[in-house]
């Protein structure tokens, strides 16, 4: 039960970016992935999301409800660089969306957009255009979008990017309690989330391997 990952090999051109990955996380556990630039971090976050074809491996979770194998990306939240919500439309109008749009996955339940906007400290402003707001405010609420909708899954590149040190203290608590509850988290970063007791794989990039996974 987990997520499972193996032999996963990714190309950028013609160019052999990494091969041989493979790790598994079972519920409640957390992989941060780190490297510099290039070096394949958001490359992996999206083969894993089934965003990007791998060039070689397999990716898949398997739920206790059923027990199945089905693709990961079914059942994942991902968060890239660009918080994916439109300047034009209100907070509200944004999550509401995404709250229709994924819905929730076996095993959970989403938060009410008020609810979800006070977790990310924002509560009272989700009638204010997204656009309107302050890049941390922004993506204060990209984080919401995690909680709007259950997702067992959540994969995060450079998740704290723009957030202040009492952002970050609000977003370890975040995945702190989605770990807690049985979920797992994929990260990619360039520096500390504030979690304890994650793993960590450090990728090299153009290589073909990258250096085992750490606790």
């Amino acid at each position: 039960m987990g997520l499972n990952v193996e032999n996963l090999a990714a190309r950028r051109g013609d160019d052999l970016l990494f091969s041989q990955i493979s790790f598994e996380l079972k519920p409640g556990e957390a992989l941060v992935l780190t490297g510099a630039n290039g070096s394949g971090k958001s490359t992996l976050l999206r083969v894993v999301a089934g965003l990007l074809r791998p060039e070689a491996g397999h990716v898949s979770f398997v739920g206790a409800a059923d027990g199945e194998a089905r693709p990961a990306g079914e059942v994942s939240h991902y968060l890239g660089h660009r918080n994916a919500m439109k300047p034009e439309l209100s907070v509200d109008e944004n999550l509401s969306f995404w709250q229709d749009f994924l819905g929730d996955s076996d095993g959970g339940k989403g938060l009410s957009i008020l609810e979800a906007a006070e977790e990310v400290g924002l509560g009272g402003i989700t009638h204010l255009p997204f656009g309107y707001l302050s890049a941390g405010q922004q993506r204060r609420f990209a984080l919401a979008k995690l909680l709007v909708a259950y997702r067992p899954i959540w994969i995060l590149d450079e998740p704290t990017a723009a957030l202040d040190a009492a952002a970050d203290r609000m977003f370890a608590r975040l995945v702190s309690g989605h770990l807690a509850a049985g979920g797992i988290v994929l990260a990619a970063t360039h520096q500390p989330l504030g979690l304890d007791g994650v793993k960590e794989l450090r990728m090299k990039g153009f290589a073909g391997t990258v250096q085992d996974i750490a606790a």
